[in-house]
């Protein structure tokens, strides 16, 4: 059975070599770089096996990139803990949303009445909007990007719906096609000020479980890469909307 490789990081600025990548599974390194080839220089190596290969990396990559504990121990936080940094960010907080569904939203009386009218309902003096509208005036960036099916789901249709509520109190809202996420992690996260990121775990009824802490600065580079890649590819929420109107 294949691999489940995870894309670790590189110090290379051009053709991405080398790089280190990292065995989901077993949590194995797997090192990228310069074959060593040279029959002396191979010689000099002790241990080294007739199946073995030796690359050539910078001192650099493993000190950036590589794992800084034998197993890393989850940081779990509460749920006020995690609505703090709501409050105390100082720049910038985004989310990449990834599920097809939330048990949330279908709990949510404005998901009951979107689907008896078609249109979602919402108080702009919930305390979600009012402090981001508070965070915004005060010069600071909310934004996230969501993963929609083809077709999308109706939990799906429900947020894209709502999105202009949350455009309304600031937020920068935009879609990406499921199809055209390759690359990006299946994994719905918030990061803070680029140098925090939460984790949010959720069980096969999409209810989210818990809240996981990360501040190793290679972990979260990582993340803020696929933030990049997102929002390059991701569109407004209200030009995504027209093409699912579009295709209905």
């Amino acid at each position: 059975m294949a691999r489940q490789l995870r894309f670790t990081g590189t110090d290379s600025k051009i053709d991405g070599c080398p790089a280190l990548h990292t065995d989901e599974e077993t949590g194995e390194i797997i090192v990228q770089g310069t074959p060593v080839t040279d029959p002396e220089d191979l010689a000099q190596l002790q241990h080294f096996g007739p199946d073995e290969a030796a690359v050539v990396v910078p001192r650099e990559l493993l000190v950036n990139w590589g794992p800084k504990e034998m197993e890393r121990v989850p940081e779990l936080v509460d749920r006020d803990t995690f609505r703090r940094l709501f409050e105390t960010f100082e720049h910038t907080a985004w989310r990449l949303e990834t599920r097809r569904g939330y048990a949330s939203d279908r709990q949510d009386p404005d998901y009951r009445a979107f689907l008896a009218t078609g249109s979602s309902p919402c108080d702009p003096d919930e305390p979600w909007f009012v402090n981001i509208r508070t965070q915004v005036s005060a010069g600071k960036t909310v934004g996230r990007v969501r993963i929609a099916d083809n077709p999308p789901t109706t939990e799906q249709l429900f947020l894209l719906d709502y999105a202009r509520h949350n455009a309304n109190s600031g937020e920068d809202v935009r879609y990406l096609w499921r199809e055209d996420a390759a690359g990006l992690p299946a994994e719905d996260f918030w990061i803070f000020d680029s140098r925090i990121v939460a984790l949010l775990h959720f069980d096969g009824e999409d209810n989210m479980l818990d809240i996981e802490l990360l501040t190793e600065p290679a972990e979260v580079v990582r993340y803020c890469v696929a933030r990049d890649a997102a929002m390059h590819h991701a569109v407004p929420y209200d030009q995504f909307a027209a093409q699912v109107a579009a295709a209905e």
